[in-house]
């Protein structure tokens, strides 16, 4: 099964300062079916921290963190169990 296939949702968040992205991934988030994946594309640096900060303390789990070819940040990430 292909990334795209796998992601019911995707926001991008280049271009806005932490904590905004994580704010948009949370709205996003709580919509979504549990286990539902989502990515998240930011280019703030902070965003390393906040994003895996705020899947363990909302009880999502961070699937995966990579740099697309233009150094933004991509998370894949999955709903948690309400």
């Amino acid at each position: 099964m292909s990334e795209e296939t796998e992601v019911e949702a995707e926001i991008d968040a280049r271009g806005l300062k932490c904590p905004l992205p994580v704010l948009k991934a949370h709205k996003r988030l709580q919509e979504m079916a549990p286990g539902a994946r989502l990515r998240l594309i930011a280019d703030d640096p902070a965003a390393l921290v906040d994003a895996p900060h705020y899947c363990v303390e909302q009880g999502h789990k961070l699937l995966d963190t990579s740099r697309n070819f233009e150094g933004a940040l991509i998370f894949l990430i999955a709903r948690g169990e309400d």
